[in-house]
This record gives C-alpha cells, sequence and structure tokens, in this order.
C-alpha cells in the first residue's frame, strides 16, 4: 500500500472516537428470501448500508485500519481512484472523520455519483485520457500517484491491493451471511477490486466447507483471463488483474455480456421489486445462465448481494433509449408479476488460488 505519514500531527484519539462512532451506526443488513422456482434463494440487501452499497464495509474496515496503525492521522488526505460506490463511501466517511479526500474518477462515472462527489469533496480529479485498454483505471491509477507524490500527508487506500478490504468483508459481510444461514450450497459474488470475494470466499468455505462459490464478472473485462474491451456499466470488471482476486477461493465462474446485466437489474425490479445497480443485475443474470438446464436433485440454497441500489443508474440501464444506443438493445417489455409474493420472508436473524473454475460466456 503506497502512503505517506504526515510528520509533526500526532492525535489519533479524536479519529479513533469518530470512526467508533461511525463503526456504531453500520447496521446489520438484511438477507431476505426470494421467490424462485427451483432454488432457495436470498438476497443481502447491501444497498441497505449508510451510503447505499456494499463498498461501506471496505471503505470503512481499510480507514479503520489506517487509523489504528496511524497511517491515518488528523492532517491526513486520503486519495483515491473511484468512479463509483467506494468513492461514495470513502467522501461519506472522511467527511464525517474531518479529514480531505480527493477522488480520482473518469467519463464512466454516473452523473448523480459525480455531482455527490462535487458537493462534498473540495476537490475532485477527473481524468480524461484513455489507457491502453482503452478505459482508464490505468490513467487513474498514474494520477493518483502524482497525487499522492505532490500531497503531504496522503494517504492512498489502494483498494485493488489492500488486504484490508478482504478482512472487511470477511468479518462484516460474510460475517452476518454466514450467521444468518443454516446451510449454503452456492454462492455468488461479483468481482472488481477482489475485496469482496476474497473475504466473502475465504469466510463462506470456513463455515460451509462443500460451498461452491461463483464469481460473476463483466463481459470485456480482463480479471479472468481474457483480453480487456470497453465496459459501459461501471460495478463489476476491471481492465487488470486486482492482486486481491488471487486472495480468493473460487469454483466457477461466468461472464455476463452488458445486455444481460441490464436485463437482470430490470427482471429483479419487475419480479422482485427490487430497484438495484449493475453489479447487482449482472449476479442475478448469471443465477439464471448457471443454473439454466442444469439438473438440481434437490432445492439448493443460493446466495448474492445486491451491491447497491438503481437509483444511479436511473439514466443508463433504466433508460431504454441509453440501453438502446449504447448496448444495442432496449430492456425486454415489461413481464406478469410473480404470483406468489417475490419476497418471501426473512431468513433467521441474523485457501486456494484461481485453479479449477469454468468460465461461462455468451
Amino acid at each position: 500500500m503506497n502512503h505517506t505519514r504526515p510528520s509533526g500531527q500526532g492525535g489519533a484519539d479524536p479519529l479513533s472516537a469518530r470512526i467508533a462512532a461511525l463503526r456504531s451506526a453500520m447496521p446489520r443488513t438484511p438477507l431476505v428470501q426470494l421467490a424462485d422456482e427451483r432454488l432457495d434463494l436470498f438476497a443481502k440487501l447491501e444497498f441497505s448500508n449508510p451510503n447505499g452499497s456494499s463498498k461501506d464495509r471496505s471503505a470503512f474496515w481499510i480507514l479503520k485500519r489506517a487509523i489504528e496503525r496511524g497511517d491515518i492521522t488528523v492532517g491526513s488526505t486520503v486519495v483515491e481512484s473511484s468512479s463509483g460506490n467506494f468513492a461514495i463511501s470513502l467522501a461519506s466517511f472522511c467527511r464525517a472523520l474531518g479529514i480531505d479526500f480527493v477522488p480520482v474518477i473518469d467519463p464512466n462515472v454516473n452523473a448523480s455519483t459525480e455531482a455527490y462527489l462535487r458537493m462534498v469533496c473540495t476537490r475532485v480529479e477527473k481524468v480524461t485520457r484513455r489507457d491502453a485498454s482503452g478505459g482508464y483505471l490505468a490513467t487513474r491509477l498514474e494520477r493518483v500517484r502524482e497525487l499522492v507524490a505532490a500531497t503531504p500527508g496522503a494517504y492512498w487506500p489502494n483498494q485493488y491491493a489492500n488486504t484490508d478490504a478482504v478482512e472487511a468483508h470477511h468479518t462484516l459481510t460474510a460475517g452476518e451471511l454466514c450467521d444468518a444461514l443454516p446451510r449454503l450450497d452456492y454462492l455468488f459474488v461479483g468481482v472488481s477490486t477482489g475485496g469482496t470475494v476474497a473475504g466473502l470466499s475465504r469466510r463462506a468455505k470456513e463455515a460451509f466447507p462443500d460451498v461452491r462459490v461463483i464469481a460473476v464478472d463483466a463481459e470485456g473485462s480482463a480479471i479472468f483471463g481474457r483480453p480487456p474491451r470497453v465496459r459501459r456499466i461501471p460495478g463489476l470488471g476491471s481492465s487488470m488483474v486486482p492482486p486481491l482476486v488471487r486472495e480468493a477461493v473460487i469454483d466457477d465462474v461466468v461472464i455476463v455480456p452488458e445486455p444481460e446485466a441490464a436485463d437482470g437489474c430490470h427482471r429483479l425490479l419487475r419480479r422482485h421489486g427490487l430497484y438495484c445497480g449493475g453489479s447487482t443485475g449482472s449476479v442475478y443474470a448469471a443465477i439464471g445462465r448457471y443454473f439454466e438446464g442444469r439438473a438440481l436433485p434437490s432445492r439448493p440454497t443460493v446466495a448474492f448481494l445486491c451491491a447497491d441500489r438503481g437509483q444511479a443508474y436511473a439514466d443508463t440501464i433504466y433508460d431504454p433509449a441509453w440501453t438502446a444506443e449504447h448496448l444495442g438493445t432496449p430492456p425486454p417489455p415489461a413481464t406478469a408479476p410473480a404470483t406468489a409474493p417475490a419476497l418471501a420472508e426473512a431468513a433467521p436473524a441474523a485457501p486456494a488460488a484461481l485453479d479449477g473454475f469454468a468460465a461461462l460466456s455468451g
């Protein structure tokens, strides 16, 4: 992790008190059962976090650990590359902690996300030059390094390589999930920086040794060995292989084209009343693809995360004109509602590398 410690700036106690107050406000996110013909399907509603996404878990935990180590003090400036939920989480938490945050974003950022960041942060850096892959990740990271070098007391969380993110999801997200379920046969997890899939997969394997962990990636992502291509839906995928992905215990991979991700979002909304973002739509589509035509001797217990809400995607995934222009196809017409209630009652209160998996692709 790249960071510098500010000199002559003691007094971590105020930050310790503030981070403790943030921890007390972090909820246990709900786990609900969704109606399904063949599966006992559970969705963990991570959009119930304070800032509306699962990235609250990793952002909070990374800041907590950095404060405990003294890497962040009252004079620090946090600098990070993110055009999505991680930036929102860091912006909110840094504001509550009383420290500066500089997000480095790119043109793929949702309009509402950029507007929020510009309201909350005194400085926002937006890169516009594409990198060799046709995306912006390498350009963003280059700018982060420049800012860290030029900013006294800068701290770079480096969400792609910081193992505190793995610990966050192992302890918080997966801990709650495993405590709430007496059984788990399949766990579907979207992959971007790798911290979520690493933390969830390891904790799930500890609690349920026979569980199969299915990683879900976007078509056009380079994470699982495919050449990177331009992607239009933020949330999943990367133009590089994040080091944290190698910390995960993965059994299978499903690659989801972006039109299917948009379709998954619409089906979640129409059938279950869940207004979710692009990564969740991808995971929901992957579940359908994975079990299609698969013989199931009994009803397996399947879980996935609803990583964020759909509001930030109102002008993209949920706009028929946008999907027609950018994804080549409008969403399907509305379907009849499910005959049974979409949301069943809530669930009771609540190490290997990447070997041996097979990628499913369209």
